[in-house]
Parts: C-alpha cells; structure tokens; sequence
C-alpha cells in the first residue's frame, strides 16, 4: 500500500453538549445527521476527520439509497498478516470511512488464500466518490495508522472499480445489522464474487445475457445472486489509489446460507459452460467469509 493512499482510518467524536466548543466542518456534519437520525455516536477517544465541504454535502445527501459506484478491492498481503489487518480495520476503519462518505459493504477473508484481504466499497457516485476518498485519506485518521495497514500489505492495487446494474446492485444494506467493535458473534452465510473478462459484449450489455440465461441457472444450482455489476468506464478521479483499468468484465456476487451451500454451489456450477463464447479469458471466483462486522452477507431475497 502506497503512503498516500490505500487502507483505512480512526474513529472521531464531538459533544454536542459542551459549552462553547467551535465545531469542525465533520463535528458539525455529524451533528446534523444525529440530529435528523441518521447517524450513530461513534466510539469516543479519537479524532475527528474533517471533510471538505462537498464532502459535508455527500454525507448529508437526503433520498440516496445504495451506491451507485463500488470497488471491489483485493489485498496481497505479508504471511500472517492478515488478522492484524482485519483486527485494525474493524476498529479504527469502519465508522470513520463511513462518516465522510465510504460506504464499507463487505469485509472478507478467502479461504483459499490465507494471505488476502477483500472488501467491497461504495459511493453515491464519482463526484462522491473523489470528495470521500480525499477527505479520509487526507484526514488524521489515516495519518496515524497508515504506517500500520501498510505494513500488513503487499499489495492494495487489486482494484475493480464497477457500477451496479439494478436497483437490488445498489446494495442499500441495513447498517443496525453491523456487529459493535470487538463483537464476539460470529457472522453468518458466506458468499462468492464471480469476474467474468469478456470478449464480446460490454458489463451493461451482457447484464440481458446474464439474467435472462445465467442466472436462473446460479438459483437452481443454489446461489442468492445478490448483486450484478460491470466496468465503471469513468477515469479514476482518485488516482493515488490506482484500479485496473482497460479490462471490460461483468461481476457477480453470490451469497449462501453457509460455506457447506457455498461449496456445493460450486461444485455444480461450470461457469465457461454458463457463458460460452463471452469470456476473453478465464473467469476469477472467490469463496468469501465475512469478518465479524461486515454488512455482507446479508438477509436480502430476490422476489421469486
């Protein structure tokens, strides 16, 4: 991870009661949520981020349900890290991303590869997401446990940058259902996120491809198809965290109601024979556990 921009940040309070404090631009955000209901106390004894305004203006958006930009992100990570990194993301990393924009939908470790970490974020949109994106990096947040994310990784470039295809792809997810810090539940379901590299039609034209044809198929053989997605073609407008760019595929993810239905998912599915002559290379799938706190997966059921 580069020292000006891949991971995460630390959690920030304001009293709403102390006599003549001078509020930041974020305390004050903060304080308009709460008191409209939106928005949570967050845990106390840190510092706060402070947005740029147009970042204020993206927190406080009323009428926005989901994202309409996600990246699905990909970290390499040194041996053994990985428990370290999830033990500080899920406490310095959520709330505060959260708070000037950064929607964190999913955290999950791969069984597959014990050395990687991937979680999917989201934005209302471009625009959104270049103001969240410099707010949280650019706060102190970041500034004091970049040193310590960065060290847990190899990698942080593995990025997809996508836009979701329906309504149901915005994944507006319930944040009450999102476990407290140091929870000691344990999350259930599993899920997988399927990338298709395609050759012949691009992400949106492929969508009528892909559920007409495909995805009853996915349904019988088990899956929940939670969520579609192609290539976002806008220019990355945060490029000091880079994305893979270039490459035209449609993702889908995928959740069960355990890793036992995952696997024999899995075992049934042939995805080169779901999807003949479309692929330009070999699809990617990833089995995914959620970490403790993360939204995904969640309770959603597609109407029948």
């Amino acid at each position: 991870m580069d020292d000006d921009g891949s991971s995460i940040p630390s959690h920030g309070t304001a009293d709403d009661r102390a006599p003549a404090r001078t509020y930041s631009v974020a305390a004050q955000a903060w304080l308009l949520i709460r008191r409209a209901g939106r928005w949570r106390a967050l845990p106390r004894e840190h510092d706060f981020i402070r947005p740029s305004a147009e970042s204020v203006v993206i927190v406080m958006m009323e009428g926005v349900k989901g994202c309409g930009i996600v990246e699905l992100r990909r970290y390499a990570l040194r041996p053994g890290a990985r428990e370290k990194l999830i033990d500080l993301f899920e406490r310095e990393f959520v709330e505060t991303q959260e708070l000037v924009g950064n929607l964190v939908l999913g955290t999950f470790r791969d069984p597959d590869d014990p050395d990687s970490f991937v979680w999917l974020r989201g934005f209302a949109d471009m625009t959104a997401r270049a103001a969240a994106l410099s707010a949280f990096y650019g706060g102190p947040v970041w500034a004091k446990h970049r040193v310590a994310a960065n060290a847990t990784m190899l990698d942080s470039d593995n990025v997809f940058l996508l836009r979701p295809l329906d309504d149901p792809s915005r994944l507006a997810l319930d944040e009450t259902r999102r476990a407290p810090i140091r929870a000691r539940t344990q999350p259930t379901g599993s899920a997988s996120i399927t990338i298709c590299p395609l050759a012949t039609l691009d992400g949106a034209a492929f969508y009528d491809v892909f559920v007409t044809d495909v995805e009853p198929r996915l349904r019988r053989a088990g899956a929940t198809v939670r969520a579609r997605f192609a290539t976002e073609h806008s220019p990355n407008n945060y490029p000091a965290l880079p994305v893979r760019e270039g490459e035209e595929v449609f993702v889908w993810l995928s959740t069960f109601a355990d890793r036992r239905a995952r696997s024999r998912h899995l075992e049934t599915i042939d995805v080169r024979a779901l999807v003949p002559g479309h692929l330009s290379a070999a699809p990617e799938i990833w089995r995914l556990d959620p970490t403790t706190r993360s939204l995904l997966p969640d309770l959603y059921q597609p109407p029948p």
